[in-house]
């Protein structure tokens, strides 16, 4: 029933050009009255973890979707009675709890209130939405599509038939659909014993275990009916769910796996090493500790790092740049937006400190600690992590002495930092126990040569190993 006084609130696009996010929880159930700019729940996209506050006062009629479920921005996630009519007994508020199956018949312009009913009209992609008003057989193939990604399609050898039925479409509530896609197992095939013929997670796990018993059975009949002298094939992959865990790759660890593959398959990647002494440097640093300039800033050896890559960068400006595939152009940048990867709790994400070249000392020691702190706390904006140019890793927090890192997608260069521990070095000609470390400079190759990449990592070295060229060269 259509009431005028509900509105709906859209997943908005929280990410500048995302198409969609993870529902992490709801601060709000059915019957509580909300006011405008009070926050609701809290969303995860690719980027970061984003809280999302409701536009309208009034009562929460229903809300949309459970916790842990993925939706395309644009979609109506929660309505709100803006003139304050408590919630209908009918509606029934999402939860983690398994909902109740829909009934077969409803109202054509009625939506399935959670995802896994009724038939599916846009994937967990968002396609583009400009359609001709009765573009049905638009309409009919993008079900076609839904329906082959979800594992329902017709196979390549059954005979072409009519589309199937809404409600010829196996009937299994949003998490036992999660379980079954998990562990590779197709609905379709699956005989349901739950009520009104509804998939239940023991089904599914039965379909597992018989899918298992034949296993070793099929591949005795392939081997016996392959020639000798042709190498039997190897039984399908079996999981182990008893003894095995399976993590879904979603939300900031999703985009990190994609964009580092796209790093890696499309910038060439050169990496160069060096070991330098930089005992100075950190002799400075607990000078830097005392003067009553960082008073309650954070001063360690990264902020001399950063400090010091900058001050290379300003001597080597063509090493901060981007390819420009489109144009096919170099684009030199003028700024520096230095990236710091931080690891959290979500995943490796890469905030960014703009215009970093512009700022002092002191300047810079209070952004990144600011960045970090909010990167810890899982409070990163979407924007702070982009139109980054180059990138410090700090991987000997790990006590991990070098690596070879890989690019940040449009950036030119990336500088691990090894740890730094104290080793024999030959110093005035003398064997003595010094503060080493290791840096490795990744770039490039489209846009840095190797002579360019050696200048700007002999130029960091230079300046960790005497941090006096802090002054003479800047």
């Amino acid at each position: 029933m259509t009431n005028a006084s509900v509105r709906e609130f859209k997943m908005p696009d929280v990410g500048e050009g995302l198409t969609e996010a993870e529902i992490l929880k709801w601060y709000v159930q059915p019957g509580d009255t909300v006011t405008d700019g009070q926050v609701v729940c809290e969303v995860e996209t690719a980027k970061a973890a984003v809280e999302l506050p409701i536009p309208y006062d009034g009562v929460v009629r229903a809300l949309h979707f459970p916790e842990g479920t993925t939706v395309d921005v644009g979609t109506s996630i929660i309505a709100v009675d803006v003139a304050g009519g408590a919630a209908p007994v009918e509606e029934a508020p999402a939860a983690p709890a398994e909902p109740a199956a829909e009934p077969e018949e409803k109202p054509a312009a009625r939506q399935p209130v959670l995802v896994g009913y009724g038939v599916a009209t846009s994937s967990t992609r968002r396609r583009p939405r400009k359609q001709a008003p009765d573009d049905t057989a638009g309409r009919q193939a993008a079900v076609a599509v839904q329906a082959e990604l979800n594992g329902h399609g017709a196979t390549a050898a059954a005979p072409a038939a009519p589309a199937a039925a809404p409600q010829d479409r196996p009937l299994a509530k949003p998490p036992v659909r999660k379980l079954a896609k998990d562990l590779g197992v197709d609905l379709a095939t699956v005989t349901p014993t739950g009520p009104d013929g509804v998939i239940t997670r023991e089904d599914v796990h039965a379909a597992v275990t018989t899918a298992q018993a034949q296993a070793p059975a099929e591949a005795q009949e392939q081997a016996a009916a392959v020639p000798a002298a042709v190498p039997a094939p190897s039984a399908p992959v079996s999981y182990d769910t008893a003894r095995e865990t399976r993590v879904p790759v979603k939300g900031v660890r999703k985009a990190t796996a994609a964009a580092m593959v796209g790093s890696a398959f499309t910038a060439p990647h050169v990496t160069e090493f060096v070991t330098v002494d930089v005992t100075r440097t950190m002799k400075l640093v607990e000078e830097l500790k005392q003067d009553k300039e960082f008073a309650g800033l954070r001063v360690n050896p990264l902020l001399l790092i950063a400090k010091a890559l900058l001050v290379a960068i300003r001597r080597n400006p063509d090493v901060n740049a981007s390819w420009d595939e489109a144009a096919q152009e170099i684009v030199v940048k003028h700024y520096v937006n230095l990236g710091i990867a931080a690891a959290t709790p979500r995943g490796l994400i890469v905030p960014n400190i703009k215009d970093a070249h512009a700022k002092t000392l002191p300047q810079l020691a209070e952004s990144l600690g600011e960045l970090v702190s909010t990167a810890r706390e899982g409070r990163t904006s979407p924007s702070a992590m982009q139109a980054g140019t180059v990138t410090i890793t700090n991987v000997g927090v790990f006590g991990v002495d070098t690596g070879t890192p890989i690019l940040n997608p449009g950036e030119s260069a990336i500088l691990a930092v090894g740890a730094i521990k104290l080793q024999p070095w030959v110093h005035k000609g003398k064997v003595k126990p010094r503060q080493v470390t290791t840096l490795a400079l990744s770039f490039d190759h489209r846009l840095v040569d190797g002579e360019l990449g050696s200048k700007v990592l002999a130029d960091v070295a230079a300046i960790l190993e005497n941090p006096k060229r802090l002054i003479t060269w800047a």
